[in-house]
């Protein structure tokens, strides 16, 4: 019987999944004779058994498709999983012994994780109770401190970029403010890298709670010196200095809150106190999908190979990173013990406020 090994894609979509699917396949399957089992639907799979078969065939065609074949759930922490009870409510209970004993059931050797902070901290803890792990890190936030670049990070920002320096003609044509809210929970790396690479005025992020007097500023003095119309790239964390995040969706037992409206929030301030036309452009989860870049394909096969040479090498419990032109692995514990957010110091943050940008403080 060949040797087993599963993988599982945890947490939010973003491009660039299905290229570290295919990677992880071709190499175990051909360099170490793997067979490789997919489990659906993140840590859900592993608690109800959900699998698939992944031969070399199943990957074909992979590489640019956006997405994962596998699923994935923001909702299957297997240490706070919903449950329906007989009564209609909704509890949450601890299976993670009962994926435990599916794990070793299916006869696994090892598991490749594939997620951002949230995904790799459960994979952490599944480890302590005898889950072999290795983590490939991907989340567009780029919020993991263990590595330079993330799978589906470069992708969103092209994404951002190029939606933005759409918003530029039309904000132009008609004499307006447009705010462009991209995605960023607690780090404004998208924002940031977008905001920079298509001259946005203003890039509020969530590291630095804005002052919108200063943002008004701003605007009066550019619209009355040297242009017309302006264009401000919000991170969906981004607040006002003394507020709180925008939500559409308050917090529960599996899930954080769902973040969205700081866009319409800085429109609201703005427009209270400037007669300024400003409408409000709320990119979601177009920065999820679609092709991924060239970037985020090779990164995603560097990660996915080497995520399976640690597995044939039996150093559990580390994750492929980024450094310096070079993937390496770092282990797990190091790779969610914080996350890495834009410095208000640092090298992007000195750009902005070299180039005349408004960052609210």
């Amino acid at each position: 019987m060949r040797r087993r090994i599963g993988i599982l894609t945890g947490g939010g979509d973003c491009p660039g999944l299905n290229a570290a699917i295919r990677a992880v396949v071709k190499h175990a399957t051909t360099t170490h004779g793997f067979e490789v089992v997919g489990i659906c639907d993140a840590f859900k799979g592993l608690y109800e058994c959900e699998t698939m078969p992944l031969p070399i065939q199943a990957v074909r065609g992979l590489l640019d498709r956006g997405g994962t074949i596998l699923g994935s759930s923001n909702r299957a922490n297997p240490f706070a999983y919903p449950v329906m009870g007989a009564d209609g409510v909704e509890t949450v209970s601890d299976v993670s012994e009962r994926c435990v004993e599916n794990y070793r059931d299916l006869g696994l050797e090892g598991l490749i994780v594939i997620g951002g902070d949230g995904t790799q901290g459960i994979a952490h803890r599944m480890m302590a109770m005898g889950v072999e792990v290795v983590g490939i890190p991907k989340t567009i936030d780029n919020d993991l401190e263990a590595t330079e670049y993330t799978i589906g990070y470069q992708t969103a920002v092209n994404i951002a970029v190029d939606a933005i320096d759409r918003l530029h003609s039309t904000a132009e044509s008609h004499d307006r403010i447009i705010i462009c809210e991209v995605m960023g929970r607690y780090a404004g790396w998208i924002a940031m890298n977008a905001g920079l690479s298509s001259g946005a005025e203003a890039i509020l992020i969530p590291e630095i709670d804005y002052d919108v007097d200063k943002v008004i500023t701003t605007l009066r003095r550019r619209h009355k010196t040297q242009s017309s119309f302006s264009i401000i790239v919000v991170a969906e964390g981004a607040k006002p200095r003394g507020g709180d995040f925008a939500t559409k969706k308050e917090a529960d037992a599996t899930q954080q809150a769902r973040l969205g409206g700081a866009g319409d929030h800085l429109a609201r301030l703005i427009q209270e106190q400037t007669p300024f036309d400003v409408r409000t452009t709320v990119l979601g989860h177009v920065q999820r999908g679609g092709t991924p870049s060239a970037f985020d394909r090779l990164l995603a096969t560097r990660f996915g190979v080497a995520a399976v040479d640690l597995l044939a090498a039996g150093k559990y419990g580390r994750v492929a990173a980024y450094q310096r032109g070079q993937v390496v692995d770092v282990a797990m514990e190091q790779a969610v013990s914080k996350l890495k957010r834009v410095q208000p110091d640092g090298p992007l943050v000195t750009t902005a406020r070299a180039l005349g940008v408004e960052l609210g403080f």
